[in-house]
Protein backbone atom coordinates (compact mmCIF):
# COMPACT_ATOMS: atom_id res chain seq x y z
CA UNK A 1 0.00 0.00 0.00
CA UNK A 2 3.05 2.37 0.92
CA UNK A 3 4.64 1.28 -2.47
CA UNK A 4 1.38 2.16 -4.51
CA UNK A 5 0.75 5.11 -2.63
CA UNK A 6 -2.69 4.20 -1.49
CA UNK A 7 -4.17 6.05 1.75
CA UNK A 8 -3.78 4.39 5.01
CA UNK A 9 -6.74 3.76 7.54
CA UNK A 10 -6.93 3.15 10.71
CA UNK A 11 -8.00 -0.21 10.36
CA UNK A 12 -5.40 -1.35 7.88
CA UNK A 13 -2.79 -0.01 10.60
CA UNK A 14 -4.41 -1.95 13.58
CA UNK A 15 -3.55 -4.78 11.29
CA UNK A 16 0.03 -4.24 10.59
CA UNK A 17 0.60 -3.46 14.17
CA UNK A 18 -1.30 -6.61 15.11
CA UNK A 19 0.81 -8.74 13.53
CA UNK A 20 4.21 -6.83 14.45
CA UNK A 21 3.15 -7.72 17.85
CA UNK A 22 3.85 -11.66 17.44
CA UNK A 23 6.97 -11.13 15.47
CA UNK A 24 8.61 -9.22 18.33
CA UNK A 25 11.25 -7.32 16.06
CA UNK A 26 11.48 -3.94 17.27
CA UNK A 27 13.56 -2.19 14.48
CA UNK A 28 10.30 -2.85 12.44
CA UNK A 29 8.19 -1.57 15.13
CA UNK A 30 10.27 2.18 15.48
CA UNK A 31 9.86 2.27 11.63
CA UNK A 32 6.53 1.90 11.91
CA UNK A 33 6.33 4.28 14.72
CA UNK A 34 7.74 6.58 12.61
CA UNK A 35 5.36 6.28 9.93
CA UNK A 36 2.91 6.72 12.32
CA UNK A 37 4.11 9.90 13.60
CA UNK A 38 4.34 11.07 9.71
CA UNK A 39 0.79 10.15 8.97
CA UNK A 40 -0.22 11.80 12.10
CA UNK A 41 -2.10 8.60 13.72
CA UNK A 42 -0.18 8.90 16.80
CA UNK A 43 -2.88 10.75 18.84
CA UNK A 44 -5.32 8.22 18.24
CA UNK A 45 -5.57 6.17 21.24
CA UNK A 46 -6.78 2.50 19.45
CA UNK A 47 -3.60 2.98 17.18
CA UNK A 48 -1.55 3.97 19.77
CA UNK A 49 -3.22 1.33 22.24
CA UNK A 50 -2.02 -1.56 19.57
CA UNK A 51 1.23 -0.03 18.82
CA UNK A 52 2.01 0.29 22.84
CA UNK A 53 1.01 -3.59 22.88
CA UNK A 54 3.64 -4.27 20.40
CA UNK A 55 6.42 -2.08 22.05
CA UNK A 56 5.56 -4.42 25.23
CA UNK A 57 6.22 -7.64 23.56
CA UNK A 58 9.89 -6.30 22.25
CA UNK A 59 11.87 -5.40 25.43
CA UNK A 60 12.64 -2.10 25.76
CA UNK A 61 11.87 0.97 27.41
CA UNK A 62 9.98 2.53 24.29
CA UNK A 63 6.95 1.41 25.72
CA UNK A 64 6.78 3.42 28.75
CA UNK A 65 7.93 6.57 26.79
CA UNK A 66 5.04 6.22 24.55
CA UNK A 67 2.74 5.71 27.12
CA UNK A 68 3.74 8.99 28.63
CA UNK A 69 3.61 10.87 25.26
CA UNK A 70 -0.11 9.57 24.96
CA UNK A 71 -2.39 12.26 24.94
CA UNK A 72 -5.36 9.85 25.24
CA UNK A 73 -5.28 6.67 27.32
CA UNK A 74 -8.14 4.31 27.72
CA UNK A 75 -8.68 0.95 30.08
CA UNK A 76 -6.88 -1.21 27.80
CA UNK A 77 -3.91 1.19 27.34
CA UNK A 78 -3.54 1.47 30.88
CA UNK A 79 -3.81 -2.37 31.60
CA UNK A 80 -1.57 -3.37 28.46
CA UNK A 81 1.15 -1.47 30.54
CA UNK A 82 0.77 -2.98 33.54
CA UNK A 83 0.82 -6.53 31.50
CA UNK A 84 3.88 -5.10 30.18
CA UNK A 85 5.69 -4.49 33.29
CA UNK A 86 4.56 -7.65 34.12
CA UNK A 87 6.60 -9.79 31.50
CA UNK A 88 9.54 -7.46 32.18
CA UNK A 89 9.51 -8.80 36.22
CA UNK A 90 8.81 -5.29 37.47
CA UNK A 91 5.87 -5.75 39.85
CA UNK A 92 6.27 -2.99 41.95
CA UNK A 93 6.06 -0.38 38.57
CA UNK A 94 3.18 -2.51 38.08
CA UNK A 95 1.29 -1.93 40.91
CA UNK A 96 2.06 1.53 40.77
CA UNK A 97 0.31 2.14 37.43
CA UNK A 98 -2.69 -0.28 39.04
CA UNK A 99 -2.97 2.02 41.96
CA UNK A 100 -2.91 5.16 39.36
CA UNK A 101 -5.48 4.07 37.09
CA UNK A 102 -8.46 6.19 37.01
CA UNK A 103 -11.12 3.47 35.71
CA UNK A 104 -10.38 -0.37 36.57
CA UNK A 105 -12.30 -3.03 34.65
CA UNK A 106 -12.09 -6.99 35.60
CA UNK A 107 -9.40 -6.56 32.62
CA UNK A 108 -7.42 -4.52 35.09
CA UNK A 109 -7.52 -6.72 37.87
CA UNK A 110 -6.75 -10.04 36.28
CA UNK A 111 -3.76 -8.46 34.50
CA UNK A 112 -2.49 -6.95 38.33
CA UNK A 113 -3.14 -10.50 39.92
CA UNK A 114 -1.52 -12.13 36.54
CA UNK A 115 1.44 -10.07 37.32
CA UNK A 116 1.92 -11.25 41.26
CA UNK A 117 1.13 -15.08 40.10
CA UNK A 118 3.46 -15.25 37.19
CA UNK A 119 6.40 -13.52 39.22
CA UNK A 120 6.19 -15.92 42.57
CA UNK A 121 4.18 -13.65 44.64
CA UNK A 122 1.32 -15.74 45.33
CA UNK A 123 -0.09 -14.05 48.30
CA UNK A 124 -0.09 -11.04 47.27
CA UNK A 125 -2.10 -12.43 44.25
CA UNK A 126 -4.76 -13.76 46.58
CA UNK A 127 -4.66 -10.40 49.16
CA UNK A 128 -5.71 -8.90 45.59
CA UNK A 129 -7.92 -10.95 44.41
CA UNK A 130 -10.02 -10.75 48.37
CA UNK A 131 -9.67 -6.77 47.42
CA UNK A 132 -11.43 -7.52 43.95
CA UNK A 133 -14.24 -9.29 45.79
CA UNK A 134 -14.71 -7.28 49.13
CA UNK A 135 -14.22 -3.46 47.19
CA UNK A 136 -15.33 -3.59 43.81
CA UNK A 137 -18.67 -4.06 41.81
CA UNK A 138 -16.91 -5.81 39.16
CA UNK A 139 -17.03 -10.23 39.15
CA UNK A 140 -13.92 -11.89 38.27
CA UNK A 141 -14.25 -13.60 35.04
CA UNK A 142 -12.26 -17.31 33.87
CA UNK A 143 -9.08 -15.06 33.19
CA UNK A 144 -8.77 -14.42 36.86
CA UNK A 145 -10.09 -17.40 38.15
CA UNK A 146 -7.14 -19.45 36.08
CA UNK A 147 -4.43 -16.75 37.29
CA UNK A 148 -5.41 -17.51 40.71
CA UNK A 149 -5.79 -21.40 40.52
CA UNK A 150 -2.27 -21.21 38.88
CA UNK A 151 -1.26 -19.23 42.72
CA UNK A 152 -2.54 -22.20 44.53
CA UNK A 153 -0.74 -25.22 42.09
CA UNK A 154 2.29 -23.45 42.75
CA UNK A 155 1.88 -23.27 46.47
CA UNK A 156 0.79 -26.62 47.04
CA UNK A 157 -2.28 -25.61 48.93
CA UNK A 158 -5.99 -25.27 48.55
CA UNK A 159 -7.61 -24.51 51.65
CA UNK A 160 -10.94 -23.06 51.80
CA UNK A 161 -10.52 -20.62 49.12
CA UNK A 162 -9.54 -22.91 46.59
CA UNK A 163 -12.35 -25.16 47.20
CA UNK A 164 -14.68 -21.30 46.85
CA UNK A 165 -13.03 -20.41 43.41
CA UNK A 166 -14.37 -23.91 42.07
CA UNK A 167 -17.60 -23.76 43.63
CA UNK A 168 -17.51 -20.35 42.23
CA UNK A 169 -17.44 -21.73 38.38
CA UNK A 170 -20.00 -24.09 39.54
CA UNK A 171 -22.66 -21.16 40.49
CA UNK A 172 -22.11 -18.78 37.67
CA UNK A 173 -23.02 -22.11 35.65
CA UNK A 174 -19.45 -21.65 33.80
CA UNK A 175 -18.59 -24.39 31.45
CA UNK A 176 -15.13 -26.14 31.61
CA UNK A 177 -13.29 -24.93 28.74
CA UNK A 178 -9.93 -26.27 28.30
CA UNK A 179 -8.18 -23.24 29.93
CA UNK A 180 -10.53 -23.37 33.21
CA UNK A 181 -10.63 -26.82 33.33
CA UNK A 182 -7.29 -27.93 33.03
CA UNK A 183 -6.21 -24.91 35.45
CA UNK A 184 -8.71 -26.60 38.00
CA UNK A 185 -6.95 -30.01 37.11
CA UNK A 186 -3.37 -28.52 37.67
CA UNK A 187 -4.62 -26.82 41.55
CA UNK A 188 -5.91 -30.50 42.19
CA UNK A 189 -3.22 -32.64 40.95
CA UNK A 190 -0.45 -30.66 41.88
CA UNK A 191 -1.93 -30.71 45.69
CA UNK A 192 -2.73 -34.52 46.15
CA UNK A 193 -6.75 -34.27 45.42
CA UNK A 194 -6.90 -36.92 42.72
CA UNK A 195 -9.87 -37.65 42.82
CA UNK A 196 -10.76 -34.02 42.69
CA UNK A 197 -8.70 -33.60 39.68
CA UNK A 198 -10.25 -36.74 37.96
CA UNK A 199 -13.75 -35.61 38.61
CA UNK A 200 -12.95 -32.26 36.95
CA UNK A 201 -11.17 -33.81 34.01
CA UNK A 202 -14.12 -36.00 33.55
CA UNK A 203 -16.32 -33.17 33.01
CA UNK A 204 -14.29 -30.93 30.71
CA UNK A 205 -14.86 -29.94 27.33
CA UNK A 206 -12.15 -30.03 24.50
CA UNK A 207 -9.46 -31.90 26.30
CA UNK A 208 -5.90 -31.01 25.48
CA UNK A 209 -2.57 -32.17 25.80
CA UNK A 210 -1.88 -30.15 28.41
CA UNK A 211 -4.84 -31.30 30.64
CA UNK A 212 -3.95 -34.39 29.81
CA UNK A 213 -0.39 -34.02 30.75
CA UNK A 214 -1.48 -32.25 33.83
CA UNK A 215 -3.48 -34.98 35.03
CA UNK A 216 -0.21 -37.82 34.36
CA UNK A 217 2.25 -35.75 35.93
CA UNK A 218 -0.20 -35.62 39.29
CA UNK A 219 -0.69 -38.79 39.10
CA UNK A 220 2.97 -39.52 38.96
CA UNK A 221 4.27 -37.23 41.51
CA UNK A 222 1.94 -37.93 44.38
CA UNK A 223 2.53 -42.12 43.88
CA UNK A 224 0.15 -43.76 41.28
CA UNK A 225 2.46 -44.68 38.70
CA UNK A 226 0.59 -47.64 36.96
CA UNK A 227 -2.59 -44.83 36.81
CA UNK A 228 -0.69 -42.36 35.49
CA UNK A 229 0.44 -44.95 32.38
CA UNK A 230 -3.41 -45.72 32.45
CA UNK A 231 -3.82 -42.08 31.67
CA UNK A 232 -1.60 -41.96 29.18
CA UNK A 233 -2.83 -45.16 27.42
CA UNK A 234 -6.26 -43.51 27.56
CA UNK A 235 -4.59 -40.27 26.11
CA UNK A 236 -3.21 -42.13 22.87
CA UNK A 237 -6.33 -43.76 22.42
CA UNK A 238 -8.39 -40.28 21.97
CA UNK A 239 -5.75 -39.54 19.59
CA UNK A 240 -3.85 -36.35 21.76
CA UNK A 241 -0.43 -35.99 20.79
CA UNK A 242 2.20 -36.27 23.18
CA UNK A 243 4.82 -33.77 24.31
CA UNK A 244 8.00 -33.65 26.03
CA UNK A 245 6.24 -32.29 29.55
CA UNK A 246 3.87 -35.83 28.95
CA UNK A 247 7.12 -38.17 28.68
CA UNK A 248 8.36 -36.51 31.54
CA UNK A 249 5.29 -37.40 33.71
CA UNK A 250 5.36 -40.91 32.40
CA UNK A 251 9.02 -41.39 33.01
CA UNK A 252 8.66 -40.38 36.13
CA UNK A 253 5.44 -42.60 37.02
CA UNK A 254 7.92 -45.89 35.87
CA UNK A 255 10.96 -44.54 38.11
CA UNK A 256 8.68 -44.28 41.31
CA UNK A 257 6.77 -47.28 40.70
CA UNK A 258 10.35 -49.20 39.48
CA UNK A 259 8.90 -50.14 35.74
CA UNK A 260 12.22 -50.63 34.15
CA UNK A 261 10.92 -52.28 31.35
CA UNK A 262 8.27 -50.05 30.68
CA UNK A 263 10.42 -46.56 31.04
CA UNK A 264 13.01 -48.30 28.70
CA UNK A 265 10.19 -48.25 26.06
CA UNK A 266 8.42 -45.44 26.83
CA UNK A 267 11.84 -43.06 26.29
CA UNK A 268 12.50 -45.17 23.17
CA UNK A 269 9.11 -43.83 22.02
CA UNK A 270 9.88 -40.26 22.34
CA UNK A 271 11.21 -39.87 19.10
CA UNK A 272 8.64 -41.94 17.29
CA UNK A 273 6.67 -38.76 18.31
CA UNK A 274 9.30 -36.44 16.70
CA UNK A 275 10.33 -35.42 19.74
CA UNK A 276 14.00 -35.21 20.87
CA UNK A 277 14.97 -36.46 24.65
CA UNK A 278 15.33 -33.32 27.15
CA UNK A 279 17.50 -33.45 30.27
CA UNK A 280 14.40 -33.91 32.35
CA UNK A 281 13.87 -37.15 30.26
CA UNK A 282 17.49 -38.90 30.73
CA UNK A 283 17.35 -37.58 34.86
CA UNK A 284 14.32 -39.49 34.82
CA UNK A 285 16.38 -42.70 33.14
CA UNK A 286 19.16 -42.24 35.65
CA UNK A 287 16.34 -42.09 38.56
CA UNK A 288 14.79 -44.98 37.28
CA UNK A 289 18.06 -47.02 36.89
CA UNK A 290 19.41 -45.84 40.35
CA UNK A 291 16.35 -46.37 42.34
CA UNK A 292 16.06 -49.90 40.22
CA UNK A 293 19.79 -50.44 41.18
CA UNK A 294 20.85 -50.88 37.95
CA UNK A 295 23.98 -48.19 38.35
CA UNK A 296 25.57 -49.40 35.32
CA UNK A 297 22.74 -48.88 33.12
CA UNK A 298 22.16 -45.48 35.04
CA UNK A 299 25.67 -44.50 34.58
CA UNK A 300 25.57 -45.55 30.40
CA UNK A 301 23.10 -43.13 30.31
CA UNK A 302 24.84 -40.49 31.77
CA UNK A 303 28.15 -41.95 29.38
CA UNK A 304 25.63 -41.92 26.09
CA UNK A 305 23.31 -38.93 26.64
CA UNK A 306 23.56 -36.59 23.60
CA UNK A 307 23.34 -33.35 26.19
CA UNK A 308 25.66 -32.48 29.12
CA UNK A 309 24.19 -34.10 32.31
CA UNK A 310 23.92 -31.08 35.01
CA UNK A 311 24.21 -31.23 38.56
CA UNK A 312 20.85 -32.52 39.41
CA UNK A 313 21.42 -35.80 37.11
CA UNK A 314 25.06 -36.46 38.85
CA UNK A 315 23.16 -36.03 42.17
CA UNK A 316 20.13 -38.50 41.46
CA UNK A 317 23.15 -40.89 40.36
CA UNK A 318 25.20 -40.29 43.51
CA UNK A 319 21.97 -40.83 45.59
CA UNK A 320 21.41 -44.32 44.18
CA UNK A 321 25.32 -45.18 44.94
CA UNK A 322 24.66 -43.89 48.10
CA UNK A 323 21.49 -45.92 48.35
CA UNK A 324 22.43 -49.09 47.42
CA UNK A 325 26.08 -48.91 48.85
CA UNK A 326 27.85 -48.92 45.27
CA UNK A 327 31.06 -46.76 46.55
CA UNK A 328 33.30 -47.55 43.70
CA UNK A 329 30.81 -46.34 40.80
CA UNK A 330 30.37 -43.19 43.02
CA UNK A 331 34.25 -42.29 43.14
CA UNK A 332 34.54 -42.51 39.91
CA UNK A 333 32.50 -39.59 39.33
CA UNK A 334 33.39 -37.72 42.21
CA UNK A 335 35.88 -35.24 40.27
CA UNK A 336 33.38 -34.80 37.03
CA UNK A 337 30.58 -33.50 39.82
CA UNK A 338 33.23 -31.48 42.03
CA UNK A 339 33.90 -29.53 38.69
CA UNK A 340 30.46 -28.60 38.18
CA UNK A 341 28.97 -28.10 41.84
CA UNK A 342 28.57 -23.90 42.58
CA UNK A 343 29.44 -23.47 46.63
CA UNK A 344 26.21 -20.68 46.24
CA UNK A 345 23.63 -23.62 44.94
CA UNK A 346 25.00 -27.03 45.54
CA UNK A 347 25.86 -27.14 48.99
CA UNK A 348 23.58 -30.89 49.31
CA UNK A 349 25.68 -32.32 46.70
CA UNK A 350 28.38 -31.68 48.59
CA UNK A 351 27.19 -33.35 51.53
CA UNK A 352 26.35 -36.51 49.53
CA UNK A 353 29.85 -36.75 48.65
CA UNK A 354 31.22 -36.49 51.87
CA UNK A 355 28.76 -38.82 52.93
CA UNK A 356 29.43 -41.31 50.48
CA UNK A 357 33.02 -41.15 51.44
CA UNK A 358 32.24 -41.32 55.31
CA UNK A 359 30.30 -44.70 54.45
CA UNK A 360 32.95 -45.86 51.91
CA UNK A 361 35.45 -45.51 55.41
CA UNK A 362 37.36 -42.67 53.69
CA UNK A 363 37.53 -40.47 56.45
CA UNK A 364 40.52 -38.11 55.03
CA UNK A 365 39.05 -37.46 52.15
CA UNK A 366 35.51 -37.12 53.80
CA UNK A 367 37.22 -33.85 56.24
CA UNK A 368 39.07 -33.06 53.04
CA UNK A 369 35.34 -32.18 51.47
CA UNK A 370 34.40 -30.33 54.82
CA UNK A 371 37.10 -29.12 54.69
CA UNK A 372 36.45 -27.32 51.14
CA UNK A 373 32.90 -26.23 52.50
CA UNK A 374 33.57 -24.30 54.98
CA UNK A 375 36.66 -22.93 52.71
CA UNK A 376 34.22 -22.17 50.33
CA UNK A 377 31.30 -20.76 52.93
CA UNK A 378 29.44 -23.75 51.19
CA UNK A 379 25.49 -23.83 52.94
CA UNK A 380 23.18 -26.80 52.69
CA UNK A 381 19.90 -25.01 52.33
CA UNK A 382 17.68 -26.51 55.26
CA UNK A 383 14.60 -29.20 55.15
CA UNK A 384 11.13 -27.22 56.08
CA UNK A 385 7.62 -27.87 55.81
CA UNK A 386 4.55 -25.23 57.14
CA UNK A 387 0.80 -25.99 58.35
CA UNK A 388 -1.28 -23.31 56.71
CA UNK A 389 -3.21 -21.81 59.08
CA UNK A 390 -6.90 -21.70 58.51
CA UNK A 391 -7.65 -18.28 59.31
CA UNK A 392 -5.58 -17.39 56.54
CA UNK A 393 -7.54 -16.40 53.25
Amino acid sequence: MHRLSLPFDTFSILFTLKSCTHLLNLPLIRHLHSHLLKLGFDTHVYVATSLLQAYVGAPSDDAHALFDEMPERNTVTWNTMVSGYSKSGNVEKARNLFDGMPVRDVASWSAMIACYMSNGLWENGLVLFREMLLLEVLKPDQVTLCSILSGFSHMGSIGLLGKSVHAYTLKNGWELNAELGTALVVMYAKCGYLKNASHVFSLMQGRNVVSWTALICGSAQHGYGKEALSIFDMMKQAGVRPNELTFTGVLTACARAGLVEEGHGYFRMIEGYGLKPTIQHYGCMVDMFGKAGLLGEAFEVIRTMRLKPNIVVWGSFLCSCKLHKHFEMAERVFDQVMEMVKPENDGGVYTLISDLYVLSGKWDDAERVRKLMVNQNVKKTRGSSFIRSGAGF
